[in-house]
């Protein structure tokens, strides 16, 4: 087996090259870790979940905050040939639900912050998921699971023999859906590992960083930077929830250089009271992505010394796809930079041509690391995936240098605080009321979220109130899902095949502002 393409395997020859180095500062935990200790942590959970009987390719689901133990969670059970779904724990039972179920998982590593999901998910027995092993972090474990940390201290902390190889699953990641259902985009060793050698060898990152892990993990653009750490030998500093004042505290304290955050965290972040008393002179530029960056944001940053890197990328291409460094930073301001070292990019028309510079159309990616499959969705495979090219359905401009500005997302995409919202998803959900006679579901501009969704609706019920609406969606979808306003209208545009024209509701609606 060829253990240098086992991702797993890159916290073992890190903590041979660097085992007394700082790997990472768990600040929930109040607990620091050498890469020497971090290694040996998930050695020993590798050893237990092999010992429960699970064997490579089996799935194992992460529903953990931002911690130590969902790293040791990822690089473990990655050794052993294990596959990885990390669960958005934003999610409602019902979703997860669907996610554990399509994608088979056998064990389920839960914070004990989420036990009544848990209980909620077991409850359902085979209708809910295939979960047989669960697996609490925290401080007590209910009945039904073995408590993690009693777990890893009966195991041994040698090296596991390593069970997987490069066009081995690494990782399942669900996202949102067209359909209203989600996708699992499957990432193997080798995609992963041509992900992060392109990061590394592209954005400013050096030997000596810290950085700030600011994203949830369960996101790619979390996940891969962590990976990339580990590789690249930096220090990560990790936050459970992000908070907008303990973020320039830890520059200060924690002499942090990098970080990588969405538009709507800058925000808050210049929102606090006296931010600019904390020292934040050892940090070099916070990458930024999800959605392009206002350029007066960008600039309140560069007048505090801190470059702004935008970054454009999918989960699908494993988190790279264009990046913008040092003065190009200045130079370039609003654009998103070219494509990453190992990557293609090219702006297509409606036919698949290459557009002339400067020109719109949807933004292509070529590269190694780009997904190796959607999860059982091989007719969504082939539409994405065509002759080797990653069809984003983004809309950007290429100039003559290379540099790509994102003009818009996928037209039916919302972007709330960083995390990807489809319409589709939350109209199935309204259209289950019997009050509705149609939906339809656009973003309208949130100074706080960027954009939060606006829920159009025809009504078979003149008696329908929007409070009512808002409060069906409750338990039905994630808070960031649910729409946090309704307009009513006497019917909704359509084209001839019956799709909905989001460009004229966006038109119509677009002078209103969302909460």
């Amino acid at each position: 087996m060829q253990s240098d393409m086992n991702i797993g395997h890159f916290l073992t020859t890190r903590s041979r090259v660097s085992p007394q180095q700082e790997m990472l500062y768990d600040i929930k935990a109040e607990r620091r870790f050498s890469f020497r200790e971090a290694n040996h942590r998930a050695n020993q959970l590798c050893h237990a979940l092999s010992g429960m009987g699970l064997e490579p390719g089996d799935r194992v689901a992460l529903l953990a905050y931002n911690g130590h133990q969902f790293i040791e969670s990822f690089f473990g059970p990655a050794k052993a040939g294990l596959v990885i779904m990390p669960l958005n724990w934003r999610l409602t039972a019902d979703e997860l639900a669907f996610i554990l179920k399509d994608g088979g998982a056998k064990a389920l590593i839960f914070d004990t912050d989420f036990t009544h999901l848990a209980e909620d998910l077991r409850g359902r027995d085979v209708a809910g998921s295939d979960v047989e092993h669960w697996i609490a972090v925290g401080a007590e474990a209910p009945d039904f699971a073995r408590h993690y940390e009693r777990l890893l201290a009966q195991q041994p902390a040698d090296e596991p023999e390593f069970l997987a190889g490069p066009e081995d699953n690494l990782f399942i990641m669900y996202t949102s859906g067209t359909t209203g259902l989600p996708k699992g985009v499957v990432h193997t060793h080798e995609t992963v590992f041509w992900a992060i050698i392109t990061m590394v060898n592209t954005g400013d990152i050096r030997g000596t960083d810290r950085y700030l892990l600011l994203l949830p993990l369960f996101h790619v653009g979390a996940l891969a930077p962590m990976i990339g750490a580990v590789y690249r030998g930096n220090s990560l500093v990790i936050l459970r929830d992000f908070d907008p004042l303990k973020v320039w505290q830890l520059f200060e304290s924690e002499r942090i250089d990098t970080s990588l955050a969405v538009p709507a965290m800058l925000n808050f972040m210049l929102q606090v009271p006296g931010y600019e008393q904390y020292d934040h002179s050892s940090v070099r530029n916070i990458i930024c992505g999800a959605a392009p960056v206002p350029v007066a944001t960008i600039n309140a940053y560069i007048d505090l010394g801190i470059e702004i890197h935008q970054v454009y990328g999918l989960t699908e291409s494993g988190g790279p796809g264009c990046l913008i460094v040092g003065e190009d930073s200045l130079t370039h301001v609003g654009s998103a930079g070219r494509a990453f070292f190992h990557t293609e990019a090219k702006i297509v028309d409606a036919h698949g041509e290459t557009v002339p510079a400067g020109e719109t159309g949807e933004i292509l990616l070529r590269g190694r690391h780009m997904m190796k499959e959607y999860w059982n969705r091989p007719d969504a495979t082939a539409e994405t995936l065509q002759d080797g090219w990653l069809h984003t359905g983004d809309i950007a401009t290429m100039d003559a240098e290379g540099f790509v500005t994102i003009c818009d997302r996928k037209k039916d995409m919302i972007i709330s605080g960083g995390e990807n919202v489809y319409p589709a998803e939350i109209e199935n959900v309204l259209m289950q009321h019997d009050g509705v006679a149609d939906a339809a579901v656009i973003g309208l501009p949130s100074e706080k979220w960027g954009e939060s969704p606006l829920a159009v609706i025809v009504a078979a019920d003149e008696a329908l109130t929007d409070r009512e609406l808002m409060t069906f969606c409750q338990g039905k979808l994630a808070r960031f899902k649910q729409p946090t306003a309704v307009r009513f209208v006497d019917s909704i545009p359509r084209n001839p095949s019956g799709k909905i024209l989001k460009r004229l509701l966006r038109d119509q609606f677009l002078a209103e502002t969302a909460e």
